[in-house]
């Protein structure tokens, strides 16, 4: 697909998604006050995301990063993780916050939060930007979800196409329509 020729749908406005950070950092520096609050980013796809939202958030915390794999370069979960470069720092008696751009199978997050469950962690739970329920293929929902959205090929803000376009500030969906 070229997405250069197709019609850009904004799902997710710049505006939109500045708002959305401030109100899940509220609620999430609510949750952890007094807590100790490791932030996981798993990359590369949060990374934009897991930045606007620490810096909105009031509380001390940690960040690390993941890297996890399960698309390739396709526009679909292949349906297996993999972990490239996992979290170094001691989790037992952390509480760790999994932050990721999109959650459509799940089988990522579901993955990664049984994957850091072994690390003797005090709780774990996940945030992420995008919802995409109707994908779902695993029993599983994000304690902090951004925005929910129809199952669209979605790119923008983070999440790529080819490892191109994570740098548009807002998000889109691919459409079949030429431009």
């Amino acid at each position: 697909m070229d997405i250069e020729s197709k019609v850009w749908e904004v799902l997710c406005s710049e505006e939109e998604i500045k708002d959305r950070i401030s109100e899940l950092a509220e609620e999430i520096s609510k949750a952890y006050e007094g807590k100790n609050l490791l932030v996981v980013s798993l990359l590369k796809g949060s990374f934009i995301f897991t930045a606007d939202l620490v810096r909105k958030m009031s509380i001390p915390l940690k960040v690390a990063f993941m890297i996890t794999s399960s698309y390739g370069h396709s526009e679909t979960s292949s349906g297996s993780v993999s972990v490239s470069m996992d979290i170094q720092d001691n989790l037992e008696g952390v509480d760790v916050l999994v932050v990721d751009d999109i959650t459509d199978s799940g089988i990522t997050m579901k993955y990664v939060t049984e994957h850091i469950m072994k690390k003797s962690p005090a709780s774990i739970k996940s945030c992420v930007l995008l919802d995409k329920p109707d994908r779902r293929q695993v029993d599983l929902e994000a304690d902090y979800i951004g925005f929910s959205i129809e199952d669209k090929f979605v790119v923008g803000y983070g999440l790529n196409y080819g490892d191109y376009y994570r740098n548009i500030p807002y998000v889109f969906a691919v459409t079949n329509e030429d431009r």
